[in-house]
This record gives structure tokens, sequence and C-alpha cells, in this order.
């Protein structure tokens, strides 16, 4: 007698999302995207970009049944994008998934150990690597995660579209023209992303936005050239002292911000009850907290996702690598307003140019940093997709997720939010110590193995639910 296969299981496919991680499948997939040097600052870059795109990306999705096109960036040449689709049935909800595989500098020599930051390396529970965390590896585990579902069941239940771009560490420049090209073709019913880190390595976290950000440079130019301080020290205007005292009335000496325009009018209490169920942990390589900076009466999580940050990231005056005794005539500030919603970026630079005026800086002036400047945007917390989701990642790992209403960073969220108009969902696979950006970047194992688990979960029950409204109803398994 001939036994009957059993249909697969949702417990099924999260054992294999598992061993997908600890049989170091997921590692040998990534080493050879990990080796394309896809760095979208440098400005001969293109080749690397069509490569990650047209060599690892095309050949991933297409062996999934995707349909797959380059879309080449309106604006910039080197940094074009990707757009797949899969469509079971137009009556099923579509999400949107999106990843970038740029990155930055990759810093070779600066590792320890001997690292090559274009070699994979798997030392002590940790995934080395330029673009393990940011974003190669976690864009590499959604998409593991819909593979898995579709082999053990055939089929998704939904349909899927993905958009990977290649200019993201060059502050996205071009993808929110592209989505006003293409918004007929990325519709869709939901954003389902990763990127950023978790609110701590043991903490999985579902976020719905982000914070905006504002970059600006302040100048105050007094004169050509720099005098010497013995001659001409007392007679001549310090450019150093004019725009150190202008940056010190932008906050008080604690942080408060004293711009009424860069701050929201209040923070709406749902956000502030989500906000007081947060722990922030910190780990042995993390600094101190300073409790006593910034907003009073806010604490913790939030200061950091419910407020606005001002900070002033360079000052520069004179030749600080080999200081002279002159009186420069020159002083400039690199600094960044991150903001939360309820503010209008809109106002933030007319506002600080009003603030200087009447405080008597009408020589500094300012230029805005077009590279960083994003929107804040925020889902609501009540939205049926993000409580399908929460509930399909609890129900995953067996206990808690931290829900955040934006993380404390800035993403290209405004180009879904906002321009293709969908809620958003980001579920980070990294850690705040996972040195993105810096030398040693790195994934943790027990984190791509969790995320693992976490998206394909997630995609079993969103192939299994019930649609009401627009939107999915959690099933019976979560």
């Amino acid at each position: 007698m001939s036994s009957v296969a059993q249909p697969a299981t949702r417990e099924d496919a999260i054992a294999a999302a598992r061993r997908y991680v600890v049989d170091g499948d997921f590692t040998a997939e990534m080493a050879p995207r990990i080796a394309i040097r896809s760095e979208s600052p440098r400005t001969d870059s293109r080749d690397d970009h069509l490569h990650y795109l047209n060599k690892e990306m095309r050949p991933l999705l297409e062996r999934m049944g995707f349909s797959c096109r380059v879309i080449e960036n309106p604006v910039e040449q080197r940094l074009p994008a990707m757009y797949a689709e899969r469509i079971e049935d137009p009556r099923r909800p579509t999400i949107l998934i999106y990843g970038h595989g740029d990155v930055l500098w990759g810093m070779s020599g600066d590792w320890k150990d001997g690292r090559d930051p274009w070699i994979l390396d798997e030392a002590g529970g940790r995934i080395y690597g330029r673009g393990t965390a940011d974003n190669k590896g976690q864009h590499s585990i959604n998409l593991a995660a819909l593979r898995i579902v579709l082999d053990r069941r055939g089929r998704l239940g939904f349909n899927t579209k993905v958009l990977i771009e290649m200019g993201e560490e060059t502050g996205s420049l071009g993808l929110a023209e592209l989505a006003r090209n293409h918004r007929d073709l990325l519709k869709s019913d939901c954003l389902i992303a990763s990127d950023g880190p978790r609110l701590a390595a043991g903490a999985p976290t579902l976020f719905l936005g982000g914070r905006g950000s504002v970059g600006f440079r302040l100048t105050c130019e007094i004169r050509e050239g720099a005098y010497h301080s013995g001659n001409w020290g007392g007679l001549l205007v310090n450019p150093g002292i004019r725009l150190a005292h202008a940056i010190a009335t932008i906050t008080d000496p604690t942080g408060r911000i004293a711009i009424p325009e860069w701050i929201p009018h209040r923070m709406p209490p749902e956000i502030r009850a989500a906000l007081k169920k947060i722990v922030l942990e910190t780990g042995p390589d993390d600094p101190a907290i300073d409790d006593n900076w910034g907003e009073p009466g806010l604490a913790g999580a939030e200061q950091v996702y419910g407020w606005c940050n001002f900070e002033v990231l360079a000052f520069l005056c004179g030749r600080p690598d080999a200081p002279v005794n002159a009186v420069p005539g020159t002083a400039q500030a690199t600094c960044q307003l991150r903001y939360v919603v309820g503010v209008d970026p809109e106002k933030v630079l007319p506002a600080l140019r009003a603030h200087l005026d009447a405080r008597g800086f009408s020589d500094v002036t300012f230029e805005e940093i077009k590279e960083d400047f994003y929107l804040a945007t925020r889902t609501n917390l009540d939205n049926g997709w993000v409580q399908f989701a929460l509930s399909s990642m609890e129900t995953t790992l067996g206990r808690e997720a931290s829900l955040l209403p934006n993380f404390g960073g800035s993403l290209p969220n405004e180009v879904f939010a906002e321009i293709i108009g969908m809620p958003t969902l980001w579920i980070p696979h990294s850690y705040p110590s996972c040195s993105q950006h810096a030398p040693d970047e790195h994934m943790l194992v027990s984190v791509a193995e969790e995320g693992m688990q976490i998206m394909t979960g997630l995609f079993w029950d969103l192939g299994e639910a019930a649609i009401r409204d627009g939107q999915p109803v959690a099933s019976a398994a979560a």
C-alpha cells in the first residue's frame, strides 16, 4: 500500500528556513554578492551595479518564476535598479519587497584581523563583509524566505513585486523620480522590506517608517586668507567664535532644540504609549546613554524615536591638522536635523534663517545638503497589515516583538508611503552594533537565523490569510 504524501506545513517551512542558515547555504549564496564592489559613491561603479543585478538578482528571481527588467535611473545613469514581478492571482494581495545592492566604501586595510571587506568571513557567530548588514544580507534573507515558501507549498498565495536599487548609500538619488515614472508598475498593497537595525540583537523588531532628515552646512566667511594672531588678534572678527556662538543658540546646553518649527506640537498619545513599552538595551561595545540630554520629560525610546534632534557632525576652522598662529577667515560646520512626523521640512531652513538673523548672526550662511534630505513617514499603528505582521512574528518566535512607530534613522520610505502610496512594514535583520558604513561590518548568525524564520512564517501566513477591506486577517496559525 503506497503512502500518501502529506502537504507541507508552516512548521516544515520554518524548519527549512533555519537549516538554510545553520547548514551554511546562506553564507554560500552571500559570498559572491559580497565580492561585488558595488560602492555607489564611486563614479565608475555602474558595471558593478549591473553585475549585482544581472548576475545575482536576476537568476535568483527568474528561477522563482519572476519576470525581471533593469530600469535606468532617470537622474544618475550609474545607479540602475531592477524590477521583478510574480503575479499569481490579481484577486490576492500584492506586496512590494525593496532592498538596495549598493554599499559605501569598502575601507580595505582598516578591518581587524586582516579581513578583506569583499571576502565573506564567518567567525565567532558573526558574518563579516561589506554589505552583510547593509543591505545585501537583509534583502537576501527575504528573497530566500520567499523561495522556501514557494518550494514547500508550490505557490506563494499572493503576488510579489521586487525593487532592488543601487543608490541608497548616495541618498537614493533618482529613486523618487523612478517611482513617479513607474508608479502604476510598482503599485502594491503593502511594502515589506528590511533595512536598518533591530532595537537590540535579541529583540525582533517591526518599524513602520523613519525619521526625516535635513542636512545643511553653516558657514561664517569673514575674509579671504588668515592673518597672524599676534599682529591682528583682537582687531579681526574670528569666524570660528562667531559660528560657535551661532550654533549655541540652536539648542540649550543640554541639547534641547530652541527653534519651534523644528519640533512637533506634541507627541501623539498612541505613539508615546507604544514607545513607553520599548526598553533600550546597550551592549558592551555601545556608549552609555546620557539621560540628561535632549528634550526634558522624554526618556529612552521617546527621545530617539518620538522626537527630533539637532547634531553638529563636523566643525572646521583653520587647519586642525596643522594649526598656526593666525586668525582664520572662514569657519564651517556640517549639521543635521532628524525630525519626526509633525514637522514641516519645508520650514526647517527658513526658520533657521529667521532664528539666526533675529540673534545678530546674518554673517552666518547655510546651504542644504541635498543628499541628506528625507521625509518623515509613519504607518498608522492600527493598520491591519501592522497587526497581521506582528501577530505572525510573535507566533513564529513564541515571544513578543518590538513595535516601533518609526526607527531613529532615515530611509527612502517616502517613496513608498507617499509617492506610490501604501502601508510600509520594515523588519530589520541587523542590530545596532553591526558596524555598517565602517570597518568590520557584520551580521549576527543568530539574527540571520531568526530573520529567516520570521520572514518565512510571515510569507506563509500571508499566502493563507483571508483578506478583508484590502488587508490580511491573521490566520489560525498566527
